[in-house]
């Protein structure tokens, strides 16, 4: 299993960062991610519990002009996907994103290709604006966008907690999403699930 057992009680110093949960990554989009929709209602279940402390929720997205460099007509690994004001760029319909999220969008430029959620964005600057110490990650997908935005959150002096039930990778090759964790917790994140994890 990932890590040692451990609890956390959410506080106002913390913040829920959901990543990309969009249509395109979901059954019936451009580059579903095996397990979408298993993640949606555990996702709920962590917004609910951040709205009831009063701690912050941000939410990325991928946010992509129709050339973006990630594409495969341009030289990159993936079909078109999350194009700007498309439909499957929109947020996953049972995701329960509460009216005060902080919306993230991400590889906004066509020429940069941007995994992170702190690459090129806001995002850094808001967390620190609300003096936020800890961030809690989930979403997709757990080998690219999750674990760029967990490392870039640790080496910015985050604390960050890997929701690993709230996860769900591409696996394109093999055991990545497994290594992605892995790396992850090399790096300094640590793990929780639901039963860990208090308002």
């Amino acid at each position: 299993m990932w890590g040692t057992e451990m609890k956390f009680r959410i506080n106002e110093d913390d913040a829920l960062i959901v990543v990309d949960v969009q249509r395109d990554f979901c059954p019936g989009g451009a580059l579903p991610v095996p397990g979408c929709n298993q993640i949606i209602r555990i996702l709920n279940r962590y917004i609910d519990m951040f709205r009831e402390v009063k701690a912050k929720v941000f939410v990325t997205r991928d946010w992509h002009p129709p050339n973006h460099v990630s594409f495969k007509a341009y030289g990159g690994l993936w079909p078109p996907h999350c194009v700007q004001r498309s439909r499957g760029a929109e947020f996953h319909p049972e995701l329960r994103l509460p009216p005060s999220a902080r919306l993230i969008s991400k590889a906004t430029v066509a020429s940069i290709e941007s995994y992170s959620g702190f690459d090129g964005t806001e995002l850094e600057k808001d967390l620190r604006k609300e003096r936020v110490k800890r961030v809690f990650i989930g979403g997709l997908a757990t080998d690219y966008c999750v674990k760029n935005t967990v490392l870039d959150a640790l080496k910015l002096g985050f604390e960050a907690v890997l929701l690993v039930d709230a996860l769900a990778g591409i696996d394109q090759k093999r055991g990545d999403s497994e290594k992605a964790i892995q790396e992850m917790i090399k790096h300094g994140a640590k793990t929780a699930n639901l039963s860990e994890v208090s308002g």
